[in-house]
């Protein structure tokens, strides 16, 4: 800079949003969040030898140059494409850098090698050619499987629900969150505990008499049977941990229940668009980035329709095929946002080879969510997004086989009108209507019309506000006792 240049600074204050640049004076929650997640990304280069390292148990994926590899038991090739596809932008999720993929056509995996001892060799050779350091199967691995398929590859071998895992590590936040995934965690590791060398060998114990000498008398219990213990006691205390923040849930759940005001539940499949389409209908500001499972904890947000009626959305987690068990009982406080919703606003990614494929794997999570809270299933309204990715001859097809879903882009605003349109419709038709006349000391229970529900006519006498107007459901119970005397009863 020659010294005949000058910058003016404008105070921060001063600073007004440009979209032209994309700069603005206050970030939101979502985008220094974003700058945080990609100033952490993984090293590649670690060493790949399987030698006993300290806590091996609880080692780090470490994922850098990865091969996929999957066995195709059912469907067609596109959705076992598909489903690589899937797994390796996953890969790509963790930190990875995707070198090769292998398919195998089985009628049912391995119980070996969980893709075969022919191919899991030509896999190896795969592995010597592209120098890869982890090999990441397209299905869960027992114990046996993931030991037997490192010893012919020599590389570390994990599998579908430990990739998810690391993500979901990664990418939690909050106090809830990391508890969530910690115990998740430790329920997929508990049976896979594993050691080399000396470090996991049984001790002599008790019968070592005069052969083991000093020091290896004692209870006999190997240092694998010490760790599985310690991570029982763990799991024990997070589980408590998790009971606790789930009774808080649960509280504010009631709370805006109890308030009256329309319940929407934002489901999907991971990298729909949820937090997108919260952020256009709401202005939450969460973060938002072209990952899977780039969000997992819940955020609420209130917002107000057309007619000036509030709604309170819930963004809820990202949903997956073939989701881990052990993240949907974790997670299953969070998951219960949806049994206490009055509408599922179910957002499908319509840029997707398969969007049918994401539908049925959302609502079978929901389905077993509802089926263990023993809950009726809220309303349904399907939101097709990332429509200006579609060609028109694209759009017009998922258009005929979806002919009641809403089809918006949440990026550009094309649809959101329709969309909000959609939502007051939707809801309205959850009202019921009532004929009251509320005595004067009530205006609390009047506010409450005004607030949630809709005015159809009104009138004053010496007795009090005659009222007739639709109203949410939670509303007309208190209610039902000011029925006005020769009106319809609330129903």
């Amino acid at each position: 800079m020659s010294k005949s240049e000058t910058y003016e600074f404008t105070p921060a204050e001063e600073i007004k949003d440009d979209a032209a640049t994309g700069w603005s004076a206050a970030p939101t929650r979502g985008e220094m969040q974003l700058e945080e997640r990609s100033s952490l990304r993984r090293v590649a280069g670690l060493s790949t030898e399987l030698t006993d390292i300290t806590e091996v148990e609880y080692r780090q994926l470490r994922l850098e140059r990865v091969v996929l590899v999957g066995v195709w038991t059912e469907g067609s090739a596109a959705q076992a494409e598909a489903s690589m596809s899937e797994l390796a932008a996953l890969a790509e999720t963790a930190g990875s850098q995707v070198l090769d993929a292998l398919i195998q056509r089985r009628d049912k995996p391995d119980p070996a090698t969980y893709i075969g001892s022919g191919k899991a060799d030509e896999l190896r050779g795969v592995v010597l050619d592209t120098e890869a350091d982890t090999v990441i199967c397209d299905g869960e691995l027992t114990p046996a499987q993931l030991n037997a398929l490192e010893k012919v590859v020599k590389v570390k071998v994990i599998d579908r629900t430990a990739l998810i895992l690391d993500i979901f590590a990664q990418h939690a936040t909050s106090r809830e969150g990391k508890a969530q995934v910690s115990l998740a965690q430790m329920e997929y590791m508990l049976p896979r505990l594993r050691g080399w060398g000396e470090s996991m060998s049984r001790q002599a114990g008790g019968r070592a008499g005069s052969n083991g000498g000093v020091g290896l008398r004692g209870p006999g219990e190997t240092k694998i049977e010490t760790d599985r213990r310690r991570i029982r006691e763990r799991m024990a205390k997070l589980r408590r941990e998790i009971r606790e923040m789930k009774t808080a849930r649960d509280t504010k759940r009631a709370r805006r229940t109890s308030s009256g005001i329309p319940q929407v539940a934002i489901v999907g499949y991971t990298n729909a668009g949820k937090s997108s389409l919260m952020n256009t209908l709401t202005n939450a500001g969460i973060l938002v980035q072209d990952a899977l499972f780039a969000t997992l904890d819940p955020t609420t947000r209130k917002s107000a329709l057309e007619d000036g009626r509030e709604v309170v959305f819930t963004d809820t987690v990202g949903f997956v095929r073939h989701l881990p068990t052990q993240l949907v009982e974790a997670f299953r406080s969070t998951l219960e946002e949806v049994t206490g919703a009055d509408l599922l606003l179910h957002v499908v990614d319509g840029s997707d080879p398969l969007p049918g494929e994401q539908i049925k794997a959302v609502r079978e999570v929901i389905t077993d969510v509802l089926r263990e809270t023993k809950t009726q299933a809220p309303p349904e309204l399907l939101v097709v997004n990332k429509i200006d990715a579609l060609d028109p001859m694209e759009l017009t097809e998922i258009r005929g086989w979806l002919p009641d879903a809403v089809f918006v882009s949440a990026r550009t605003g094309q649809g959101i009108d329709e969309l909000r349109d959609r939502l007051d419709h939707v809801l309205g038709g959850l009202d019921v209507e009532v004929s009251v006349l509320l005595p004067y000391t009530r205006g609390d229970l009047l506010a409450r019309i005004h607030a949630d529900g809709r005015i159809i006519s009104s009138d004053h006498d010496e007795s009090g506000t005659l009222v007739r107007a639709r109203v949410p459901r939670s509303l007309a119970g208190p209610l039902a006792e000011y029925a006005h005397a020769g009106a319809d009863p609330v129903e």
